[in-house]
């Protein structure tokens, strides 16, 4: 049987990164090595103690080791999601959530750090078999490379999300704010995690060697991914037709289930009342741990072709992606600035460059993120019993 693919996951929890970790804990075509976090959704000491309580509630406490990376952008200042989109904990919204010992947090700081954490992580696994996904800012990982430049060649490859294209990429609603459509989220041409360290995007995104084996999952493929009504209901009770097949209706079908929904939802009006997102809020962070399973016998297809032209799968899409690092934020938010902007352009058919899927297999997506659910619940299930006895 292959071996699960080795992952660092640098997050920075938040709503959907909870669903990333979900994933890339439980997924049996991964192996978790560790996870870093990195300043974004909310200050660094928040996303910290998130990832804590999000592994706690999960079942995976005990066998995640947890690293706190980068309070601030390589050469910025720290910038923080509004509290509308994360709220002031970074991920408001549900009572459900444990809350980490003080004893447990501190240690996310002990040692040498997240980026020789990550560096060691990675080594000790076999050239080209390991991925690190960044679903917050890229500062950690540009960090990673920067000081450890022998590892770009070392490793698989690296999945980002991050960035937009616009333009009609996708089918995707990029949404509209005070009548105008946008192609960014937190300004109108910029995503936020490349927003807040445009330069560490920068880096990985212009490495020679990098960029040909990144994967960079923008809010045009992102905004595809909707939590539905349909997707909650088979979140909370599981999929139609799972056990007696009663009414789907009442709290849900375990704590966790009930807490991933109410995270969901917590933003999800922000989406409708801000972006005109009305189907369900886009869930990101978790597509760029699933892409890394491109090629392996868990893989949930991602489709890197353009449907709209006649060669479809038949032509393989790779792109050049410049960030512009022009601009303070203030210049982006108040003065009509790009900065943070990712500009995407076709390369040559055959040219090796950075994959920008236009699309997946939702449906599986969904079905895998719901297999998850039910291992955790599994966990959850045996530490209690375990407890009890």
């Amino acid at each position: 049987m292959p071996e699960p693919v080795p992952l660092w996951l640098d997050c920075d929890p938040g709503h959907d990164d909870a669903f990333a970790i979900l994933l890339a804990a439980y997924h049996p075509g991964i192996a978790l090595l560790g996870i870093s976090t990195v300043h974004g959704n909310a200050s660094l000491e928040k996303t910290t103690k998130n990832a804590f309580s999000v592994l706690a509630a999960i079942g995976k406490h005990d066998a995640v080791p947890v690293h706190a990376g980068a309070a601030h952008a390589l050469e910025r200042a720290p910038i923080h999601a509004p509290t509308d989109i994360h709220g002031e904990s970074g991920l408001d919204g549900t009572a459900l959530l444990p809350r980490p010992s003080p004893q447990q947090t501190a240690s996310a700081y002990a040692g040498a750090g997240a980026v020789d954490a990550m560096a060691a992580a990675l080594r000790a696994c076999a050239p080209g078999s390991a991925w690190v996904a960044a679903t917050g800012a890229c500062t950690n990982v540009a960090a990673l490379f920067a000081r450890h430049p022998e590892l770009r060649a070392h490793v698989a490859g690296v999945s980002i999300m991050g960035g937009s294209v616009g333009g009609g990429f996708t089918p995707a609603v990029m949404g509209v704010v005070d009548g105008a459509q946008r192609v960014g989220n937190y300004t109108p041409w910029a995503e936020f995690n490349v927003l807040i360290d445009p330069e560490a995007a920068a880096a990985i995104l212009a490495d020679a060697v990098l960029a040909p084996k990144t994967t960079l999952v923008p809010l045009d493929l992102t905004h595809l991914v909707l939590a539905t009504k349909d997707v909650q209901d088979m979140l909370l009770y599981g999929p139609e037709g799972e056990g007696e097949g009663g009414p789907r209706e009442g709290r849900g079908k375990t704590d966790l289930r009930v807490m991933l929904v109410e995270l969901l939802n917590f933003f999800a009006a922000t989406y409708r009342d801000v972006f005109g997102i009305v189907e369900g809020p886009p869930l990101h962070d978790p597509l760029a741990v699933a892409a890394i399973l491109t090629g392996t016998e868990h893989e949930i297809p991602f489709f890197d072709y353009d449907p709209k032209k006649p060669e479809g799968p038949n032509r393989r899409e790779r792109f050049a992606v410049e960030v512009i690092t022009e601009g303070t934020l203030e210049d982006a938010r108040d003065r009509g600035a790009q900065t943070g902007r990712t500009l995407v352009k076709l390369l040559p058919p055959g040219s090796e460059g950075v994959r920008i899927p236009r699309g997946l297999d939702i449906p599986r997506f969904w079905r895998v993120i719901e297999e998850c659910c039910e291992k955790a619940d599994e966990a959850n299930k045996k530490a209690l019993a375990a407890s009890v006895s």
